[in-house]
């Protein structure tokens, strides 16, 4: 189906869904249609392991009765189904409880336009064909095992996927937009019996032009797994703890969470008291920008068809706002930031998108030379966070540093402290990955647990 010819039918749906909402007795609502469509491709020792391919529709409609809201979804767009879904849904509004801050954005509230052909979320190119991906996924198992000490590749695979939406509501707005991505990851081996160990590449774009060398992305996966070769354990004590460019997005999204304005409505989150106040270095801003062309986490639009653009969530280490759609902004007593993230089967609720962190003037070899005796953190395994009072615990393993110099790996590590303090000790490298929703460089942090 062409995607011109999905995009009218998903438009359609929602029209109808609506149509139905109103003859079943709801006061107003907002529909949801999704098409998507993937295909994924997995090889082992030059051979295909498993191919998956997918497509469908689904749909899904909130319908409001008063103060009351109830969601339904359904992968099922006959006519009939429509119609019972929105007589069931009136019916569970009916019985839910009454929320004064549940609501459709005011007319004057909602985008009136967006320019798709700015942000490209979509590759015109043609979906790629399954030897196209199995070449891939070959090139990319090939790559590793040229690494010298890679015992095995575990598996390397390619995808492709693509998806439409359009989103209605019951007031005025109604507006859709497609996306691709493409993708190729392995996993290497090193080393063996007991002694193996195990690291990963993986590269992800809108556009598949833009996807790297399929060979070097199983190099480095090699180059990474080899590099973990007879960790050791590290000594205990609070040393500087270098996250890797890799995982250092995790920090950042354990900020954002605790900015999210459920978090702050229920009172669960360890900056609930930050609002006005330092939570970064002084010089340090956070930025989101939801409009980047050829980035995953860019849309036109947020999940209750209110107008995106870019904000200043930190500026110069002070946070100036809470991550809001219209409920928890109305709960707040205030505007909703253009966060609402929906899905077919549940109500809108905040989240956080592209995110762009100021980088430092150093490169990440300059922060290792700085750290003396540390921790260079490349791999996380499971997290314990107080959501409430920011204490952080997380298993770690990584390279040693000694006298500014990287020594060995090391594994078996506990990285443990306070987000709060962690977040207002960071400096930042300048490595930073373009391409990436999250711009986070490399991040130094100092006195951690190791």
């Amino acid at each position: 189906m062409a995607d011109n010819q999905r995009n009218s039918t998903l438009s359609d749906l929602t029209e109808a869904l609506l149509a139905a909402a109103r003859a079943a007795g709801a006061d107003a609502g907002d529909a949801l249609a999704v098409s998507e469509r993937s295909q994924s491709i997995e090889v082992l020792s030059g051979a295909l392991e498993h191919a998956e391919r997918s497509e469908g529709i689904d749909i899904g409609l909130r319908v409001l009765v008063g103060q009351r809201q109830a969601c339904v979804s359904s992968s099922d767009i006959n006519p009939d189904t429509i119609r019972q879904m929105a007589e069931r849904a009136v019916a569970m509004a009916k019985e839910a409880p009454e929320d004064a801050s549940i609501g459709l954005a005011t007319p004057e509230q909602l985008a009136k336009s967006w320019d798709m052909a700015a942000l490209e979320l979509a590759d015109p190119m043609s979906e790629p064909d399954p030897a196209t991906l199995q070449r891939d996924a070959l090139e990319a198992e090939a790559g590793a095992l040229a690494v010298k000490g890679v015992a095995q590749v575990e598996g390397a695979g390619a995808s492709y996927s693509s998806q439409s939406l359009h989103l209605a509501t019951s007031n005025g707005f109604s507006g859709g937009y497609a996306r691709t991505g493409r993708s190729i990851s392995c996993a290497a081996i090193s080393g063996e019996g007991l002694s193996m160990e195990q690291d990963y590449c993986g590269e992800s774009r809108t556009f598949q032009s833009d996807l790297p060398d399929a060979t070097k992305i199983g190099q480095i996966a090699g180059e990474r797994a080899v590099a973990r070769i007879a960790p050791k354990r590290p000594p205990t004590g609070a040393y500087p703890v270098l996250f890797d460019e890799r995982i250092s997005s995790s920090l950042i999204g354990h900020f954002l969470a605790a900015i999210n304005g459920a978090s702050i409505v229920r009172g669960s989150s360890w900056l609930r008291d930050a609002l006005g106040k330092a939570v970064l270095p002084k010089g340090m801003s956070l930025i989101e920008d939801p409009l980047r062309a050829r980035v995953s986490g860019s849309r036109p639009f947020d999940g209750e068809g209110l107008a995106v653009s870019a904000r200043e969530i930190v500026r110069d280490g002070v946070l100036t706002g809470w991550t809001l759609d219209l409920a928890t902004g109305r709960q707040l007593g205030m505007d909703s930031t253009g966060n609402a993230s929906r899905g077919t089967s549940s109500p809108p609720s905040p989240s956080s998108g592209n995110m762009v962190l100021t980088p430092g003037a150093s490169n990440r070899a300059d922060l290792i030379a700085e750290m003396g005796t540390g921790l260079i953190v490349t791999f996380m395994i499971g997290a314990s966070i107080n959501p409430t009072t920011g204490d952080y615990s997380r298993g770690a393993s990584g390279l040693w540093v000694e006298n500014g110099e990287i020594t060995g790996p090391v594994n078996e590590c506990t990285i443990a402290g306070n987000l709060r303090e962690m977040l207002l000790s960071m400096q930042a490298a300048n490595d930073a990955r373009p391409h990436l929703s999250r711009l986070v460089p490399s991040l130094l942090v100092e006195g951690a647990g190791a």
